[in-house]
């Protein structure tokens, strides 16, 4: 029984390789992004669709209304459960996502309090509470936005009174990790999303905008929280269009910069004219005939 994971930032093909492993290893796929679990997010992020798993079967999608706010901690719940029968009906699984903290939730000895003691931290500035949080990890959360430094250091606390160990394995497993020049993945970017607009993507947050749903995972998933200002009359289409790119480029240079700290990569060069030979270079590293 095998656990592989592949990682990588948006665009470079670790859907189609998923799909390519799964069939020869006769392997089941779970979901390892934060934003495809949501039901109706299906554009904006890049979910499979139906006539493209090829009979595959697939776990950890479209689980969750966009209304709710599904946590990390739900996550890694079900997707070890998941996990633990796999093993025992020795099932070979693939987890495939770009959401760094949650993969490493599921298969390091990352703890969870599902009630939190919350602090308000009324005793520290802004700065001192963001200081504490990059003692632990990068992150991209605004000095001035106090709610989410507040919650995101008691996530910390928490976890560590409960003496996590985030480098300590749950599951053995490999990790795979598709990448290719800056230049041209931000390339691939940009013409994705050109690709998302002719396929949709503005009447997909339309309907959501236009029930006037607000959840966490609208309000900061990218391709959405963009559009939403659009609609909002915060920016003209063009600018909510330049800003989805934009963002995909700076969430792609936070994705490098966990998974090469956090994470023990077997990187491979994605091979776009030939992509039989990117399926080669995982299988040699994996070891599969």
């Amino acid at each position: 029984m095998r656990i592989i994971v592949i990682i990588g930032p948006t665009g470079v093909g670790k859907t189609k390789l998923s799909i390519s492993l799964a069939k020869k290893l006769d392997a089941y796929i779970l979901n390892g992004d934060s934003m495809q679990v949501y039901k109706s997010l299906d554009i904006g992020t890049a979910k499979i669709k139906e006539n493209e798993k090829q009979g595959i079967k697939h776990f950890l999608f479209d689980i969750v209304e966009p209304t709710d706010n599904f946590n990390i901690y739900e996550y890694q719940k079900l997707g070890r459960e998941l996990l633990d029968k796999f093993i025992k009906e020795k099932r070979n699984v693939i987890i495939v996502g770009g959401s760094g903290l949650y993969i490493k939730s599921l298969l390091y000895d990352y703890r969870f309090q599902e009630e939190e003691n919350l602090n308000d931290y009324k005793d520290l500035t802004n700065e001192e509470i963001l200081e504490r949080i990059k003692k632990t990890h990068d992150t991209n959360i605004h000095v001035n936005n106090r709610k989410r430094l507040v919650r995101e250091l008691n996530k910390i606390e928490n976890n560590n009174n409960i003496k996590s160990d985030i480098f300590k394995k749950m599951y053995d497993f490999d990790v795979i990790g598709l990448t290719t020049d800056r230049d041209l993945l931000y390339k691939i970017v940009d013409n994705r999303v050109d690709i998302m607009i002719k396929d949709g993507l503005v009447a997909e947050v339309k309907k959501l905008y236009d029930k006037n749903i607000r959840s966490k995972s609208i309000m900061t998933g990218i391709g959405y929280k963009e559009l939403y200002d659009y609609f909002d009359k915060k920016v003209s289409y063009e600018e909510a269009i330049n800003n989805i790119k934009k963002n995909t480029r700076h969430f792609i240079k936070r994705q490098y910069t966990f998974f090469n700290r956090q994470m023990d990569v077997n990187w491979i060069k994605v091979n776009f004219t030939n992509f039989d030979e990117t399926v080669k270079d995982a299988l040699q590293i994996l070891k599969i005939n």
